[in-house]
């Protein structure tokens, strides 16, 4: 693990949990809001084990959890720990796969995050994202108009518990015809015990995390998340 600490009386700690697949950049994509939080005054540690979900003095003492970590897998006991955190009130917040591609077979793992990814079309895809009704003005989301993207386009399946804050439309896929159109849930957020956990479906490529919008809604949804 590596630290930094900045002192103050209301500093927040963060805790960097990244690995898994390095087609999704966990090392690149973390870094940048690593700094991020960093610069936002945040005491941010960086691990690059699931071990980190074991330490309950280290987790009861961390206000967010930003995790990278695509597929790969966690076991029994790292998922209860990092869940019991998560209850007691440690924000947990991703983008993409790192979030809501990891740990496949663990649906401990799945009820607490709120969407699993299933596909996408071959290529990339330019879609549009936008805030969904009665959520333009949302902590995270206010004053983001639509804007598109070029990239992966996930086909999640959501619990509908949670509160999708930003959808797209599902565009047109050979592979899926029947899902063309489908109004799928980007952007949303869930209380879990006394956790916030805030997630996004963007974010495959850093080029990704560069757009103006997603950079915001990121860094919006690790402050929204913190506890």
């Amino acid at each position: 693990m590596t630290h930094q600490t900045h002192q103050g009386p209301t500093t927040k700690r963060a805790l960097v949990v990244r690995g898994g697949w390095d087609g999704h950049v966990p090392v690149p994509a973390s870094d940048r809001y690593a700094r991020r939080l960093k610069d936002d005054g945040y005491d941010v540690t960086i691990s690059d084990t699931l071990d980190s979900y074991l330490d309950e003095d280290l987790l009861a003492g961390t206000d967010l959890i930003v995790q990278c970590w695509t597929m790969g897998q966690i076991t029994g006991e790292q998922t209860t720990g990092l869940i019991r955190a998560v209850r007691a009130g440690t924000g947990f917040a991703g983008w993409h796969g790192g979030i809501i591609d990891a740990f496949r077979s663990e649906t401990r793992y799945q009820l607490m995050t709120g969407g699993q990814f299933v596909h996408h079309p071959r290529e990339f895809t330019t879609y549009t994202v936008r805030a969904t009704a009665g959520h333009a003005e949302h902590p995270i989301m206010a004053g983001i108009r639509p804007f598109t993207v070029t990239t992966e386009q996930y086909y999640l399946h959501v619990d509908p518990a949670v509160e999708a804050i930003a959808v797209t439309d599902y565009a047109e896929d050979p592979d899926t015809p029947e899902l063309a159109g489908v109004v799928m849930p980007v952007t949303w957020t869930r209380q879990w015990g006394a956790g916030r956990v805030f997630v996004t479906a963007v974010g495959h490529r850093m080029s990704d995390l560069e757009v103006p919008e997603v950079d915001q809604m990121i860094r919006r949804g690790l402050a929204w998340a913190t506890r």
